[in-house]
């Protein structure tokens, strides 16, 4: 029975709105044991990974309780160009994985751990023996028109002058990848930029071709029609910026992480005391003057390290991590008392958290991957 299409349909209908991810109670964490990391902007770049990767998932709750840990499929991991997957994102219970945080790579996942099923994305239009030298970020949700899970894929071409942004997007209905042409507006994106999903509508943190200022680029999956949404400040391209989207705490619309590095040699993880963290919520979507200053942070701790933000939990809080005894920990902000909270999860140099729910979706697709 449960490989009838229409239960697992009805299973989908009943437990989830894909619009706007509501009912999310879990968090899914992605942690790698490493002996040093480095972040470049948005990027953070691993070296001599010491154990595995882990995959767990935890309750999104005050006591951050472990749901489960995921085994994750041995074969991928043998074929990969960097030195581990990077979490694109998770929608509404499907996780997509890419291969491309540093290096061209072209092996892009979508995977169901409650099911233990993987589906293999061929190799995008737009690569690096196609076009030559490119930057490219993805997105990753759901087309609530068409009952199909998309990934969008934003590729800004290196030409000698500025070079054009061009689009493609995958569709699991069809398995295949399909040419949007070029974006309009004209922007480009930094490598490996994060988005976020909300409302049908993708979104990444992009710079104008024509001032050269941020914006936030979006792609209704439905209507398949880019558009744009501006920043909560006028910010000039800068390679110092750390600019991260993610979605705000109700679940319906979006959040900016906005880390201003002051140090001359652009990287992240070092002292200096003149650079901020920014939190920005959008509070009513699509409405500029909504836009929402939450908290500015500073460097923390006796390293004197800014800390990065990571998502919202569903209360409200802000899971960031911090820089303690030269050990990273994964911390909890309540943003009323401004009081941190240790969630217990500590020594690792990578770690990210996206939202989650298990269920029973690729379980009927016969080009998913069992293990």
């Amino acid at each position: 029975m449960i490989m009838n299409k229409s239960f697992i349909r009805a299973h989908l209908t009943l437990t989830v709105d894909f619009a706007n991810q509501d009912d999310i109670d879990l968090l899914l964490l992605h942690i790698i044991s490493c002996d040093s990391s480095s972040t470049f902007g948005h990027k953070t770049i691993v070296s001599e990974i010491k154990d595995e990767v882990h995959y767990c998932v935890h309750y999104d709750n005050q006591a951050f309780d472990v749901y489960s840990k995921i085994e994750f499929p041995i074969a991928p991991k043998q074929e990969l160009c960097n030195s581990h997957f990077r979490v694109v994102g998770t929608c509404s219970r499907l996780i997509c994985l890419a291969d491309d945080i540093l290096r061209y790579g072209y092996n892009f996942f979508i995977w169901n751990p409650a099911i233990r099923k993987l589906v293999t994305l061929p190799r995008p239009g737009v690569t690096f023996r196609t076009h030559g030298g490119y930057d490219a970020s993805i997105g990753f949700g759901f087309d609530a028109m068409t009952n199909d899970y998309k990934v969008v894929r934003i590729v800004t071409l290196q030409h000698e002058d500025e070079g054009p942004t061009v689009a493609e997007v995958y569709s699991l209905a069809t398995g295949t990848w399909r040419s949007l042409g070029c974006v309009s507006p004209a922007c480009g994106t930094d490598g490996a930029a994060s988005n976020a999903f909300v409302n049908g509508i993708l979104h990444w943190p992009v710079v104008s071709n024509g001032d050269g200022c941020y914006f936030i680029l979006t792609f209704d999956l439905g209507k398949e029609v880019f558009g744009k949404i501006p920043m909560p400040k006028i910010i000039h391209w800068n390679p110092k910026w750390g600019l991260q989207l993610s979605v705000s705490e109700n679940r319906k619309s979006v959040a900016l992480f906005m880390r201003d590095n002051s140090c001359k040699d652009f990287m992240m993880d070092n002292r200096c005391e003149d650079s901020v963290l920014d939190i920005w919520v959008m509070k009513e979507y699509g409405r500029k003057e909504s836009w929402t200053k939450l908290i500015t942070l500073g460097p923390q701790g006796p390293e004197r390290l800014l800390p990065r933000a990571l998502c919202f939990s569903k209360s409200g809080e802000v899971l960031l991590l911090l820089t303690k005894e030269g050990r990273r920990e994964l911390v909890s902000l309540d943003l009323v008392s401004k009081q941190f909270k240790n969630l217990g999860i500590s020594g690792y140099k990578y770690c990210t958290v996206d939202f989650y729910k298990e269920s029973l979706l690729l379980l009927d697709k016969s080009d998913a991957e069992s293990y």
